[in-house]
């Protein structure tokens, strides 16, 4: 007994003296909107749109089924949020026409995307951020127009987050510019995605980030037979498709294919999901998409803006792209009694708490650098101040090689910062700090070489 009192004593001191406290501040502003966000309402949008039947993008014009009659939905909610905004939510249909492509689109077909703009209140900054979904829906058959096709998850559970957030969000002003956009055509090829990516290169927007949100309702899994709901999925891409030759070598030469701007996109959401929305992690998955699937994020990326895409974490088959149907005493169909609606409530959290922090931060810091030029076992960064917004300081953040996620910040009110860690061992950026601790997005530094 005297033996095991001293092993129990030094075991006791090692756990205190090795545990660590986390101390989690939450914005008061973010947090109640938050608080805001309704279950209720998700499951009320979700069952309303499964409601128009089917909303192939290839659906016949009626007044209460069909694609162009959820559009015209969606339009009115929007349109029902513009009286809290002060004049600055506007909402429309974008209206486009996609050439016939001898695959999904057999003839030339119009289409269109929901839009509503909530216009930022400084006149100096351009930054753009979109959250999009899309709604139309498909059955077993891609081409398969007349079938019914509720679509409740795939993607009225998106559709159903965008339109709580423009909800929400709209009562709020930020400095920069939010788009809630709904998109059409995602199963036909990502055609309306493709269309407002390519119309966001051609017009020069300063787009900042795109958050793709596609399936984001189901919790219990097919085969497996998972029932977990938290825990969902970001997809970023690592070398970026629109990747110059330039950005190449800095690449090859940082080792930083692991550092894109999507990635530090998906590591913030992750950061500030975490922070805001209770039992929910943030899984971030390193790749673009998923095997034999695609998602409306990827024609932005093409284009070589930061986008990526939010997902449940485990997906059911049986209520995937299936007609609806009883098979073996199964079944199937996308049908609004397989939606968790508490599960779309946190994963809806996740969007809010970091579009609004994006949104009302100072734009990220410029020029970030990593001095590289003698041999230290200090790393030195430097930094200019934002083109956008005022920052009170910045956090240069760091992490090991292997790590996935920023282990130490360190916060500075100086444009550079020398800290007693080597640069050969480490991965750092740096990000922006405003006024009431909204952050930017994180930057790698490119090395500076003379």
């Amino acid at each position: 007994m005297k033996k095991i009192l001293p092993l129990i004593s030094l075991f006791i001191l090692v756990h205190f003296a090795t545990a660590q406290t986390t101390i989690i501040q939450r914005n008061a502003a973010i947090e109640s909107m938050i608080r805001e966000i309704s279950a209720e309402n998700l499951e009320k949008y979700v069952r309303d749109l499964a409601g128009f039947r089917t909303r192939h993008t290839l659906s016949q014009n009626k007044q209460k089924e069909g694609i162009f009659a959820s559009q015209n939905y969606v339009l009115d909610l929007f349109k029902s949020f513009e009286g809290q905004s002060d004049g600055r939510l506007s909402a429309y249909i974008d209206n486009f026409t996609i050439p016939a492509d001898g695959r999904r689109i057999p003839e030339d077909s119009e289409l269109g995307n929901v839009m509503a703009t909530l216009k930022g209140t400084d006149p100096n900054d351009d930054r753009v951020f979109i959250i999009s979904a899309h709604i139309d829906s498909r059955a077993s058959n891609v081409m398969d127009a007349a079938i019914d096709a509720p679509g409740a998850n795939d993607d009225g559970s998106g559709v159903a987050a965008v339109i709580e957030l423009a909800r929400i969000m709209s009562k709020k002003s930020y400095p920069a510019t939010i788009i809630f956009v709904v998109v059409s055509g995602e199963e036909q090829g990502l055609k309306g995605a493709a269309y407002l990516a390519e119309k966001a290169k051609n017009e020069n927007w300063n787009l900042v980030a795109m958050l793709n949100n596609d399936m984001i309702g189901n919790s219990h899994s097919s085969e497996t037979n998972i029932n977990d709901n938290t825990r969902v999925r970001i997809f970023s891409e690592g070398v970026p498709m629109a990747e110059t030759e330039r950005m190449a070598a800095i690449r090859r030469y940082t080792n930083g294919e692991n550092d894109s701007k999507s990635r530090q996109l998906a590591r913030y959401m992750k950061e500030l999901g975490e922070r805001y929305v209770d039992q929910l992690e943030v899984k971030l998955v390193y790749r673009n998409d998923r095997f034999l699937r695609g998602g409306d994020h990827t024609p932005f990326a093409r284009e070589g803006f930061t986008a990526i895409r939010v997902c449940e974490m485990n997906e059911n088959y049986y209520h995937q792209h299936e007609d609806v149907r009883v098979e073996n005493g199964i079944q199937y169909g996308d049908l609004p009694e397989f939606v968790d609606f508490e599960y779309m409530r946190k994963i809806t959290g996740i969007n809010l708490a970091s579009l609004a922090s994006l949104a009302a931060a100072p734009s990220e810091p410029s020029s970030v650098g990593i001095d590289v030029r003698r041999l230290s076992n200090t790393s030195t960064l430097r930094w200019e101040a934002p083109e956008t917004g005022k920052a009170k300081g910045y956090f240069v953040l760091m992490r090991e090689t292997d790590a996935s996620m920023w282990q130490k910040k360190f916060y500075t009110e100086e444009t550079s910062l020398t800290i007693p860690y080597s640069k050969d061992n480490y991965f750092f950026a740096v990000q922006a700090v405003g006024e009431g601790g909204y952050e930017s997005m994180a930057v790698f530094p490119q090395p500076i070489t003379r």
